[in-house]
């Protein structure tokens, strides 16, 4: 179930620190914590826009997290299924699958503890050392992506 809150970035976001960050990382591959330049297609437009973020890899998956929610990103990789990872240059082409709201404690768990300096004002107070009971609770609010091979 496609969640509903989306913590709408701020004009120093969109405009300087994502730009830039992509720059640093998709162009001169400068590692940034392991941030990567995800690539996805517009539904609507069809043109590819670019946003930097944080895959994580959890027991031999890797994953796609959402800390703002229902992210324009999120929006179109719904509907393509596919995304490009770049990093300094070099593009993966990717293909996802959504993860299911009961499978996502865990890795929620894992991303704030590999990110919780960069992101943890998006989990309202939720961090890694929560209650299982707490990362269910924020599960419909961060959309979790499984990358396929």
């Amino acid at each position: 179930m496609p969640a509903e809150r989306y913590i709408r970035p701020g004009l120093f976001t969109t405009k300087v620190f994502n730009p830039l960050v992509a720059f640093v990382v998709g162009r001169l591959g400068l590692g940034l914590a392991g941030a990567q330049v995800l690539s996805v297609q517009g539904r609507k437009s069809g043109a590819w826009h670019g946003t930097p973020v944080n895959p994580l890899q959890l027991d031999g998956r890797r994953y796609l997290v959402s800390p703002r929610g229902e992210t324009q990103w999120v929006r179109n990789i719904r509907v393509s299924r596919t995304g490009r990872l770049t990093v300094g240059g070099r593009t993966e082409t990717v293909r996802v699958e959504e993860v299911a709201d009961r499978e996502k404690p865990p890795i929620l768990r894992a991303y704030l503890a590999r990110w919780a300096w960069e992101v943890n004002q998006f989990f309202g107070g939720v961090g890694a050392n929560a209650a299982e009971e707490q990362l269910t609770r924020i599960a419909p609010d961060h959309p979790v992506f499984r990358i396929t091979p």
